[in-house]
Parts: C-alpha cells; structure tokens; sequence
C-alpha cells in the first residue's frame, strides 16, 4: 500500500506539472502512455520461442502502431499545424503538403507493412502470425479509439480533458472508501471487491464533484480556451456563455438559515453532472471489463511500469470510456457550430496554397475596389 500511495503522489504531482504546461505537453503525455500501453497489449500474446523464429516481426507491429499513429493524429492537427506555420513560406509549403497527401501516405505504408507480413509467413507458424496480425489491429483500434478522442477534447480546451479524467479518479477513489467502510453487499462476480454501497456512494460523491470541480476549473481562462494552433504558451480568449455565472435565487428557508440570497453558478456545471454520471454508472463498466479480460488470459495486471498500480492499461481501462462519452457530449450538447466570417475565412485559407491565398487575396480586392466606385 506503501509503494501505492507514493507512486500515486509522484502520478498526480507530474499530472499536475504537465496541466501547467498546457496543450502540447498534455497531447505528448497521451503519445507516451499509448506507446505502454501498446507494448503492455503486444506482450500479452507474444510466445517467446515463435519470436525467435521470426526476426523482424516485433518490428511489424510497431510499424503499423506508428502508421495508425500518423494517420489518427495527421486528421486531427492538420489544420492547427498550417496555422502554426503560415509565417514561413517553405515550412508553409513542406506542411500543407503533408496535410494534402497525409492519407496517401498513411495508406501505402500500410500496404508496405501488409506486404511485409505476407512475405514474412513461415510454414507452421501460420497460426501464430495470423494471431498476431489480428491481435496488433483490435490493440490498434482499442488505443487509437479512445487516445484521438482524448487529443480532440484537449485541443477543445484543458477543461474538456482535465475535468472528464479527474471525475475517473474521484469515483474510483470513492468507491475504495465507500466499500471499505460500508460494503456488504458483492456487485459482480468478475471484481469481487466491488460492492453495490461502494458504488452507489462513488456515484454520489462523484456527481456532487463534477458540480463542484466545474466551478473551480471553469474560473481559470488558460484551461477554457480551444487551442487553434500547435504553439506553447497559455490562452486568453473570451470564455464565452458557458463559463460565465448565472445567478439563481435561494428558496426562503434557505436565506433564513444562511446569509446567502443566492448562488452563482456556471452553466458549465450543469453539463458537468452528466458527465459525473456517466463516470460514475457506466465507466466502471470499462474496468469490469479489464477485469474479465485479465482472468481470461490468467494474469494479475497489464504490466508493471507503475509501481503498486501495475501497467498503464490498468489505469486506463475506464479513462477509454469517459474519453469518448466526453467528446461525443462535447459536440452533440455543447459545441455550436460558429459559421462566422473569420470561422468561414479560416476553412477556406486552410486549404489554399501561400500563392493561392495570394490570387484570392488580389481578386476579392479589386472586388472590393470595383464596388467602392461603383457606390460613388
């Protein structure tokens, strides 16, 4: 327990130091968890003795973990990478074309390491490379899956990432306490320790959280404000309705008791109780599923990278969920589309060349120029 809780301090201290830093370091974590994660889930098949009869074939895997890798991240900051190197003209021109051709080349190096594993088959080994083909691509879409819509919630806003993955960790602690002190009564027999007080009192306590935690990180404008670009450095922007406090009259008897009228409160907050919920009643569900994963293939954790924790899949198994469920609330409840000029002007710029942006730059002024007479 000792090697726990201090492993657990040096985790929320480096946590808390890379939130600091902003975007870029947070998208560099997810980066360096995905790759433990990947080689913790490749480990779980691996046969030593069929490995040493197939050199090169650990090296496939990772080839198609970093074409996904490529793939994935290339759709998800191509435009904030034009926009952060529209100042240099070859840099300009080197990244819009990797942005123009990004799918191109993700898909022949894919092909390059299908052919790869074709050419590598060996007789009476067919069963076991089979089995790994399959296994490196279901590991592909379980990490990939749930790490592009984390990197897509942290460019949304720190917020977006911060309060979803903190809501995690406050059920699952909750749910320690509420079942060591209280529970009595076995949840499911895939996790024998889970209790039904553990985990009623965790979704309690985690929604009264989220209520709470949106308050205190909806004041803080750095983790409220959509990162646009791949520059370093804190934002400011205009926090816009969703973190700006509304004020509700206290009923009577409440003003009675207390000196206080009425409560102020970001409509954030509202949005965050439903992800307190989820996190609370159907996330733990990801890590059930860990647990009926590792009793299948006979093993007590994924790994053990993290002293007392085990791997970074252990960690992970419910953070999958919640990345997911968070983005998908985020764009269906949350996000409005802004079909402003600068929004329209910033999509249309985005995929022109310098020259190009130049001829368009020249026509709408002599548009402009041909009108001013016109109205004189």
């Amino acid at each position: 327990m000792w090697i726990r809780a201090h492993s657990s301090l040096w985790m929320v201290g480096g946590f808390l130091v890379i939130i600091y830093l902003g975007h870029l370091y947070i998208w560099a974590t997810v980066v360096v968890i995905q790759i433990f994660m990947a080689r913790e889930l490749f480990n779980l098949l691996r046969r030593a003795h069929e490995d040493r009869r197939l050199p090169g074939f650990r090296l496939l895997n990772w080839h198609f973990f970093f074409t996904a890798m490529l793939f994935v991240y290339g759709r998800i900051i191509s435009q904030r990478l034009v926009n952060t190197v529209t100042s240099d003209k070859f840099f300009y021109r080197l990244v819009s074309g990797f942005v123009k051709y990004q799918m191109v080349i993700c898909y022949f190096l894919y092909i390059a390491g299908f052919m790869w594993f074709i050419l590598a088959l060996k007789k009476k080994m067919y069963e076991y490379q089979f089995g790994q083909y399959a296994w490196t691509h279901m590991i592909l879409i379980i990490v990939f899956t749930q790490s592009a819509f984390t990197v897509a919630n942290i460019f949304e806003g720190i917020f977006w990432f911060l309060l979803p993955a903190s809501l995690i960790a406050i059920n699952d602690v909750a749910a320690y306490i509420f079942g060591f002190f209280f529970g009595k009564t076995p949840l499911i027999k895939l996790s024998p320790k889970k209790t039904w007080e553990g985990f009623i009192g965790a979704s309690v306590a985690t929604v009264i959280s989220a209520f709470v935690l949106a308050n205190i990180l909806g004041n803080f404008q750095w983790l409220t404000c959509p990162r646009k670009d791949l520059s370093a450095g804190w934002l400011k922007c205009d926090p816009g309705p969703l973190f700006k406090a509304e004020n509700y009259p206290l009923p009577g008897w409440i003003s009675d008791w207390f000196p206080w009228k009425e409560i102020s409160v970001l409509p954030v907050q509202w949005h965050a109780m439903w992800l307190g919920l989820f996190a609370s009643i159907i996330a733990p569900f990801g890590g059930f599923f860990a647990s009926g994963f590792k009793r299948a293939f006979k093993i007590k954790d994924f790994g053990d990278s993290i002293p007392g924790h085990g791997g970074f899949t252990d960690r992970m198994d419910c953070q999958m969920i919640m990345a997911v469920f968070a983005y998908i609330y985020h764009q269906s409840f949350v996000f409005q589309q802004d079909y402003s000029v600068e929004t329209v002007l910033d999509q249309i710029l985005g995929s022109l060349t310098l020259e190009e942006q130049q001829i368009l730059y020249l026509k709408l002024r002599q548009i402009f120029q041909e009108r001013q007479l016109k109205g004189t």
